[in-house]
C-alpha cells in the first residue's frame, strides 16, 4: 500500500513542473502534409507523431531554448530550434530515406530512434501498410526479415520468429493497444482475427527475441505490437473494399471478399471516438493430404492400419489374432465441414481528454480511454486433432488512463467456442452412428476368416472382401455365383456407411455436431476469460540524472470449459500471476553510449517466482553518431500454459493430459480391452488416469520400432514422467545499424540457451502388465502382449527436457533508395539449434524453422504521377516440422507476390490490384494444414 501512495503522491508532484508547448506542421516539398512523422526534443524523451493532416502538438520540461529533430520514413532529418513558449512552426523535410531515425517505443517502453534500440526491432509504418503487396497488412508482417509465418487456415497464420513454434506459438506475445489478444483458454494468439483493420493501424512494431523483462513469462520469444491510430489525430470517415479470387490445387476458383470501414471524430478538444467494423469471407485451403500418419502405404487396398493425415476416422483401430491391427475406414477432411471461412471484426471507443484545454501543462495531453473489442467467425486451427472453429466469439474490454509519463490499463479477454467441434471425433462418431466399433470389427473378422476357408482367399483378397462386407454389407463375390456365396449376414443391414452429403451423413454430422461427449459426439465448449491489470511510470519527471521506469502487473485465469477442454468438468479453474519491475536507461560519453539495464519479477501461484534482468550497451561511432554498435544480455522464462497445466482432451489415438498435479487424478477415461485380451482372462474394460500415463510405460518411438521389428529389445521404459515447470532461457546478442553510402544496414547475430526447455513427451500405456522387456518377467510379458495386440494408449504429456537446448543465428537486412524513387531491401536469416541427443533421445524440440530464409523488394509509391508498384519475394530451405498432430518435411519454397496501385487524389483513393504466391504451385507451411493457394484483389481505399 505504502508503494502505491508514493507512486500516486509522485503523480500530484508532477503539477509544479512548468511546461513548454510547441505545435505546428510538417510537410514535404510538394508542400503535401506528412502523417506519422515523428517529432522528438533533442536531449529528453518527450516526443509526438503528427496526425492525418500533418499537424502536431507537444509538451515537455525542457526550457527554450532547445532542438526539435523532426524524422519521417522516406525524408531527411529536419532539426528546429524553438526559442519560445507557445511556439509555433513549419517542417518542411526533403526526400531521403532514414529509416534508422524511426521513433520506437517498445524496445524499451520509452521513445527512441530505431537505431538505439538496445535489442533487435522491426518495424511497419503507415507507408509500408500502404505499399504491402499481400492482401491485408498482418500477412505483409512475413516480409519482415526476422518473420516466418505457420499457415493453419486461409485466416488463421501464426507468427514464428527464433524457432521453437507450431501453430500453437505459445512462446510468442502479441499486443493490440496494449492489450494480450492471445486466446484466453489456448494461450496463443489467434493471427489478425481480433486485431487491426488495415484502415485503423498506426504502427507495428516486432521484437523477435526474448523481452521478459518488460513484458513478462508470455514474451519469450518474441512480441507484436499493433497500435491503432488516434482518433484526436486521425479523424473522418474511412473505407475500403477488396474484391478478388483464390486459387487452389483443392478447393479451386473462388470469390474472395474484403470489407472495412472506419469513423473516427474528435467532437471538442475534450472528446472524440471511434469505430470499425471489416469483414472478410473466403473458401478454406482445404487439406487433402493423404499419406499415412504412421508412414505406412496410402489406402486401405496397401495398408489395413491406413491412418490418413487428413481423414479422420480411420483412428479407430483394433487387434484380430492371425490378422493383425485392422482400422475402420475414414472420412476426408473436405467432406467434414463445409470449407467456407469468415472473420468479423467491431471494435469502439471513447477517448476523454479532461485538461486539453488546460493552462496545466502537466496533465494537458492526459487521456482517458475506454474500448470494446470483437472478434467471430470461422476458420480451422490444428492442435493435437484439425479443429472446425464455427461461429467461434472473442472479446476485448478495455480501460486506460495515459499520461506522457504512466499508464494503467485494464482489461477482460472472454471467449466462446461457439459451434466448434472436433473433426476427427467427428469422423468417429458419424461411423459409429452408421454401425458401432464392436458391429464393423465383428463383421470384417467373420467375412476374413470365411472368406479364406470357403473361398480360399489369400490375405489381400480376404481383406478386400471383408472391408467391403463390414463397410458396406457387400455380399457378392465377383466370380463366385449368387448374391451371397458365403451365406454371410451382416450384424447391421441398410446403410453401413453413409456417404457424404447424403441425408443420413448431412443429419449424422449435425448430431455429433452437438453433442460435447466425445463418445458420441464432436463439439467443444470454451467459455474461458482472462483479467488483466498493467501500469508503468517514467520517473523522468523527478529523477533527472537517467531514464527510471517502475511497472508491474497481474493477471486471473478462468477456465471454463465444461470439461469438454480442461478437466474443469466439475467447474472453473481459476489461478492468479503477477509481476513487478524497473528499468533505468542512462547516456554516457558525450550520449554516445547508452546504458540500459532492468530486472523483472514473476509469480505464477502455482510456481516459485521468477527474476529476470536485462542489460544492453548501444554505442554509436562516427561523427554523426551513424555506426551503432548494440550488446545485451537477458534472462527469460515461460510459466506453463494453461494446455501445459490442465488440459484433459481425447483426440482419438492419443490423449492430452496436462501436468498440474491435481490434474492427474481429474482426468480419466474408460477403454475397451481387445477380445484377445478378455480371452487371457483380462477384464473386458481398463480405467485409465493421469496418473497411469504419467507412471510406469513405454516411449512412442520404441513402440513403434518394436510393432515393426518385433524385438523386444527395442522397447524403452519410462519409469516417471516429470511434472511441468517453468522453463528458461540466457538471450545473448550483438547487432550494429548504420547508414553507409546510401545503404541502411542492419545485422543481428544471438545465441540462446534453454534449461528446462519445455516438451511434449509421447509415452504409450499398456493395458494389463508391467511396461518393461524382460521377457522372464510374466507381467513384463502380459504388458508385450498388450502392446502388440493395440491393448494400449498412447498419451501426450507436459513435461521438460533435461537436455541443454541452444539456439543461434544470424540475421542481415540492406536498404538502399536507388534511381529515383526505387526502394530496393534485401534480407537473410540463419537459424539453427542443437542439443545431446543421448541426455534425453525422446524429446521433440519442435523447432519448425527453415535453417535459411531470404527476402528481397522492390518498391516505389511515386513511378510516375498517382502510380506505384511494389514486389517481395522470400525463400526458405528444407525443414523438419514436428508436431502433436503430425511430422514432415516442409520442401524448400520460393513466393513471390506484387501490387499495383494508382492514387485519385481528388477523392483521396487509391486503387490497388494485388496478387500472392504469383506463378507459383500451392506452397506448405504446416504438415496436415491446406497448402497455401494464390490470391488476387482488386479493392479501392477512400482514406481523407
Amino acid at each position: 500500500m505504502k508503494i502505491y501512495l508514493f507512486i500516486v503522491s509522485l503523480f500530484f508532484c508532477g503539477i509544479t513542473y512548468s511546461q513548454t508547448s510547441v505545435t505546428g506542421s510538417v510537410k514535404d516539398s510538394k508542400n503535401e502534409p506528412i502523417p506519422g512523422a515523428n517529432v522528438k526534443v533533442i536531449g529528453d524523451t518527450s516526443g509526438t507523431v503528427t496526425d492525418a493532416d500533418g499537424n502536431f502538438s507537444l509538451s515537455t520540461t525542457k526550457k527554450p531554448p532547445f532542438e526539435l529533430e523532426v524524422t519521417s520514413v522516406g525524408f531527411g532529418v529536419k532539426k528546429v530550434n524553438v526559442t519560445s513558449n507557445n511556439q509555433k512552426i513549419a517542417v518542411t523535410l526533403a526526400d531521403e530515406e532514414t529509416k534508422l531515425d524511426e521513433i520506437v517505443i517498445s524496445a524499451s517502453r520509452t521513445p527512441e530512434r530505431i537505431r538505439e534500440s538496445p535489442v533487435t526491432i522491426e518495424r511497419m509504418t503507415l507507408r509500408d501498410i500502404k505499399n504491402t503487396t499481400s492482401p491485408t497488412f498482418y500477412e505483409g508482417l512475413e516480409n519482415l526479415k526476422e518473420v516466418h509465418f505457420n499457415t493453419s487456415s486461409f485466416n488463421f497464420k501464426s507468427i514464428n520468429t527464433r524457432g521453437f513454434a507450431t501453430v500453437a506459438n505459445t512462446r510468442f506475445m502479441q499486443l493490440v493497444d496494449g492489450m494480450d489478444n492471445s486466446s484466453p483458454a489456448l494461450n496463443f494468439n489467434l493471427g489478425n482475427l481480433i486485431g487491426l483493420s488495415d484502415l485503423d493501424v498506426h504502427s507495428v512494431e516486432l521484437l523477435p527475441g526474448a523481452s521478459s523483462a518488460l513484458y513478462g513469462a508470455n514474451a519469450f520469444n518474441g512480441i507484436l505490437f499493433m497500435n491503432s491510430k488516434n482518433p484526436f489525430e486521425f479523424q473522418g470517415i474511412s473505407t475500403y473494399i477488396k474484391r478478388g479470387i483464390t486459387n487452389h490445387e483443392v478447393a479451386g476458383t473462388n470469390e474472395f471478399l474484403d470489407f472495412g470501414l472506419r469513423a473516427a471524430w474528435a467532437f471538442t478538444p475534450h472528446f472524440a471516438a471511434k469505430a470499425n467494423f471489416t469483414y472478410m469471407r473466403a473458401t478454406e485451403w482445404i487439406a487433402a493430404d493423404d499419406r499415412d500418419v504412421n508412414g505406412g502405404l496410402v489406402g486401405h487396398a496397401n495398408n489395413r492400419n491406413y491412418d490418413g493425415l487428413n481423414f479422420f476416422g480411420d483412428e479407430v483401430s483394433n487387434f484380430l489374432s492371425n490378422v493383425g491391427t485392422i482400422s475402420r475406414d475414414g472420412y476426408r477432411e473436405q467432406d467434414l465441414n463445409d470449407n467456407e471461412i469468415n472473420n468479423l471484426k467491431f471494435d469502439a471507443s471513447i477517448h476523454v481528454r479532461p485538461w486539453a484545454t488546460s493552462s496545466n501543462q502537466y496533465w494537458k495531453d492526459t487521456e482517458i480511454i475506454a474500448q470494446h473489442k470483437v472478434g467471430l467467425g470461422n476458420t480451422v486451427y490444428q492442435g493435437g486433432s484439425r479443429y472446425a472453429l464455427r461461429n467461434f466469439f472473442m472479446s476485448q474490454t478495455r480501460a486506460e488512463i495515459k499520461h506522457k509519463n504512466f499508464f494503467i490499463r485494464g482489461y477482460v479477454s472472454a471467449e466462446d467456442a461457439g459451434d466448434s467441434y472436433d473433426m476427427r471425433f467427428a469422423a468417429i462418431n458419424i461411423n459409429r452412428r452408421a454401425k458401432t466399433d464392436v458391429q464393423w470389427f465383428t463383421d470384417y473378422a467373420t467375412a476374413y476368416l470365411q472368406s479364406q476357408i470357403g473361398l480360399g482367399f489369400n490375405g489381400g483378397q480376404a481383406d478386400a472382401f471383408a472391408r467391403g462386407f463390414a463397410t458396406n454389407n457387400i455380399t457378392t463375390v465377383p466370380g463366385f455365383p449368387g448374391a451371397n456365396p458365403l451365406g454371410l449376414t451382416p450384424l447391421l443391414n441398410g446403410q453401413a456407411q453413409f456417404q457424404p452429403g447424403t441425408p443420413e451423413f448431412v443429419n449424422a454430422l449435425a448430431d455429433v455436431r452437438s453433442s460435447a461427449d466425445v463418445s458420441n459426439g464432436a463439439l467443444f465448449k470454451d467459455q474461458s476469460r482472462i483479467w488483466h491489470s498493467d501500469w508503468n511510470y517514467n520517473l523522468r519527471d523527478h529523477i533527472s540524472f537517467a531514464d527510471i521506469q517502475v511497472g508491474g502487473s497481474f493477471r486471473t485465469y478462468v477456465l471454463d470449459s465444461q470439461g469438454t477442454i480442461f478437466t474443469d468438468f466439475d467447474g472453473p479453474i481459476r489461478y492468479d500471476e503477477y509481476g513487478l519491475y524497473t528499468q533505468f536507461q542512462k547516456k554516457f560519453m558525450e550520449d554516445r553510449l547508452k546504458l540500459t539495464a532492468s530486472i523483472r519479477y514473476d509469480k505464477s501461484e502455482l510456481f516459485d517466482g521468477q527474476f529476470s534482468p536485462r542489460v544492453s550497451f548501444v554505442y554509436s561511432a562516427g561523427e554523426r553518431k551513424n555506426h551503432n554498435f548494440r550488446a545485451s544480455f537477458q534472462t527469460g522464462f515461460r510459466n506453463p500454459t494453461t494446455q501445459d497445466l490442465f488440459i484433459g482432451l481425447n483426440v482419438g489415438p492419443r490423449a492430452l493430459v496436462g501436468s498440474a498435479a491435481s490434474n492427474l487424478t481429474r482426468y480419466s477415461e474408460t477403454i475397451n480391452v481387445s477380445n484377445a485380451g478378455v480371452l487371457e482372462g483380462n477384464p473386458s474394460t481398463v480405467t485409465l488416469n493421469g496418473v497411469n500415463a504419467y507412471g510406469l510405460s513405454y516411449t512412442s518411438e520404441s513402440v513403434q520400432k518394436f510393432l515393426q521389428t518385433q524385438n523386444t529389445n527395442d522397447l524403452a521404459t519410462v519409469q516417471q514422467t516429470p511434472l511441468v515447470k517453468p522453463e528458461q532461457v540466457k538471450a545473448f546478442e550483438l547487432g550494429y545499424k548504420s547508414r553507409i553510402n546510401g545503404f541502411d544496414i542492419d545485422i543481428n547475430g544471438y545465441f540462446n540457451i534453454y534449461n528446462d526447455f519445455m516438451s511434449g513427451a509421447r509415452v504409450v500405456v499398456p493395458f494389463y502388465g508391467l511396461a518393461g522387456n524382460d521377457i522372464t518377467n510374466q507381467a513384463n510379458i502380459n504388458a508385450i502382449n498388450a502392446i502388440s495386440r493395440g491393448d494400449r494408449r498412447t498419451y501426450d504429456l507436459y513435461t521438460n527436457t533435461t537436455a541443454v537446448i541452444n539456439s543461434y543465428g544470424v540475421g542481415l537486412g540492406l536498404v538502399k533508395k536507388v534511381y529515383k524513387d526505387f526502394e530496393l531491401s534485401a534480407s537473410y536469416n540463419w537459424a539453427a539449434f542443437d542439443y545431446d541427443e543421448t541426455v534425453d533421445p525422446a524429446f521433440r524440440p519442435m523447432f519448425n524453422t527453415p535453417e535459411h530464409r531470404a527476402k528481397f523488394g522492390i518498391n516505389n509509391d511515386n513511378l510516375f504521377k498517382n502510380f506505384g508498384f511494389g514486389i517481395n519475394g522470400r525463400w526458405w530451405s528444407e525443414y523438419e516440422w514436428t508436431s502433436t498432430f503430425a511430422d514432415g518435411t516442409i520442401p524448400s519454397t520460393f513466393v513471390l507476390d506484387a501490387q499495383m496501385s494508382y492514387a485519385i487524389p481528388s477523392i483521396k483513393s487509391v486503387i490497388k490490384l494485388t496478387g500472392s504466391n504469383i506463378g507459383s504451385n500451392d506452397y506448405l507451411q504446416v504438415i496436415g494444414a491446406g497448402r497455401v493457394g494464390q490470391i488476387y484483389t482488386l479493392g479501392i481505399t477512400i482514406n481523407p
